[in-house]
């Protein structure tokens, strides 16, 4: 079935040659002469390009590119050059890609068939999302498949990092092959090593029969090791002579055995950070970072959510068996402003139970749970049609939220008043909390929490590490030099600590 594009007639003299140019080359192309036309052919016919030639700055061209988007349609406008800026005005009405007049036909057909095979990995390996983070991520994806060269994925839970690693495998030579997939964080330590590299019989008890491993029966294919930061420091030395030279030894085995398989890994979080502070072998990270994917997390592109959004709706209502009309404005405003620290997994599950659960077979305001309303990050909204109800709570919430903002400029403003001279040096007292403080990897511009009996010298202008550098000599100076009592006065982890230590360079 040949691709389908439409184009505009608003530029005629452009829109008939690139017309004529894409049927020749095999495109299966429409012209359509109105916004209204091109809508519904959009609609109707879902493309899988759009070519705008012309009136980009019309609202009917707004309108149309709206409809575009819910459908996943690429788009390529045709700019002209008395525009200052066409990279800003491309991004600001939506379009996929642009391209400057005056264009040669052919140069329009290459970027057509760019966005049309981009659109198809996008339907085949389910990584939707017309935001740049997204785009460059399948970029990478499309340049990574062809070699063999060894892949690390880093992202959030739920950011689909096991998608990514399928896409490189069905995009590269070896997609006839096996696509082996290991979960390192849920196999405990003496039971992963058997299953990446198989055991002999009677390797140990239990070890009725040889077994193969992992790795053996990815062999010629792919292997994804999920959640690799995980592995266990004497499998880590293991995983690392694969890397090498492809050659393991099975449980209890004396035989070499050499494979030709490509790993591909993936973390949630940061390996470079765990080798600094020796959780992770350093020179595993390297051998795994030979090219690097990074998944965003969902609140970084919500951009994309309108478009999951409906694409979780299609699914899950075809899945289920019902008849779903969508969702309406304002529930979908309360889904783009959500914090989604599940990420796109938590999307698509709560879309899955709004669909099977709405009682109007529309996803409403009122069905979304309260939690993911209440967790939303933008400013409260008057909802269109809400209830009484729901209408008091939002009223609550605007007043509660006026109310710390106020106390917040007072003191502010207190602060600012009381504010010492340039260059004077005061000593700060940083009370103790009543609630004491959970040990977490603090960033290096967090505030490090003191003990009511250390004493920081804070002067104008020192910065937010300046302050946590200096609590933390004070703490060591408290401690005669004892990094784990040092860690309990400044309540984090005896691991941060370290970490902080070697990122000031602080000599004990």
């Amino acid at each position: 079935m040949a691709d389908r594009v439409l184009v505009t007639a608003d530029d005629l003299e452009h829109a008939v040659r690139i017309n004529a140019q894409l049927e020749a080359t095999g495109f299966d192309t429409g012209m359509v002469t109105s916004f209204d036309d091109a809508r519904e052919a959009v609609r109707t016919r879902e493309p899988d390009c759009l070519v705008v030639t012309g009136a980009l700055h019309e609202a009917g061209t707004a309108r149309l590119l709206v409809a575009a988007r819910e459908r996943a349609v690429s788009t390529l406008g045709l700019v002209e050059t008395t525009e200052p800026d066409p990279k800003d005005l491309a991004a600001a009405i939506g379009l996929t890609a642009y391209l400057e007049k005056p264009v040669d036909a052919g140069e329009v057909v290459r970027e057509v068939r760019r966005l049309v095979d981009r659109r198809r990995l996008q339907q085949r390996t389910g990584i939707i999302g017309e935001s740049p983070a997204i785009q460059e991520v399948l970029v990478k994806i499309e340049q990574m498949a062809p070699v063999s060269s060894t892949v690390l994925v880093e992202g959030e839970s739920g950011t689909g990092k096991e998608l990514v690693a399928w896409a490189i495998h069905d995009l590269s030579p070896r997609r006839n092959k096996p696509f082996i997939t290991v979960n390192c964080a849920a196999l405990p330590e003496t039971l992963l090593e058997s299953e990446l590299f198989g055991h002999e019989k009677g390797a140990f008890t239990g070890a009725a029969e040889r077994r193969l491993g992992r790795f053996e029966l990815a062999n010629g294919g792919t292997i994804f090791l999920d959640e690799v930061g995980e592995m266990a420091p004497a499998t880590q030395v293991k995983l690392l002579r694969v890397l090498e030279d492809r050659t393991f030894f099975r449980v209890g085995g004396t035989q070499p055995i050499k494979v030709d398989v490509r790993v591909v890994a993936a973390t949630n979080r940061s390996l470079k950070a765990a080798a600094a502070v020796g959780d992770f072998r350093d020179d595993l990270y390297y051998r795994l970072n030979v090219l690097l994917v990074y998944l965003p997390p969902l609140r970084e592109r919500k951009s994309d959510i309108p478009l999951l959004v409906r694409r979780f709706i299609a699914e899950l209502a075809k899945q289920h068996d019902r008849l779903f009309h969508g969702i309406t404005p304002e529930a979908l405003q309360i889904l783009v402003d959500a914090d989604w620290p599940g990420n796109v997994r938590q999307l698509r599950n709560l879309i899955e139970s709004m669909v099977v659960l709405a009682p109007e077979g529309e996803i409403r305001a009122s069905d979304i749970p309260r939690d993911i309303r209440e967790r939303g990050r933008g400013l409260p909204v008057r909802l269109v049609g809400a209830t009484r109800d729901v209408a008091g709570k939002e009223l609550e919430f605007i007043f509660r939220s006026l109310v710390e903002l106020k106390l917040q400029v007072e003191e502010l403003r207190r602060r600012l008043e009381d504010r010492p001279a340039p260059h004077r040096v005061e000593v700060i007292e940083v009370e103790q909390r009543s609630t004491p403080f959970t040990a977490v990897e603090a960033g290096p511009s967090e505030p490090v929490p003191v003990s009511v009996s250390a004493r920081v010298l804070y002067q104008a202008g020192m910065s937010m590490a300046d302050v946590e550098r200096a609590a933390i000599e004070a703490a060591l100076q408290q401690s005669r030099g004892n990094r784990r009592k040092a860690a309990e006065v400044l309540q984090i982890g005896e691991r941060t600590l370290y970490r902080k230590l070697k990122q000031y360079a602080i000599d004990e």
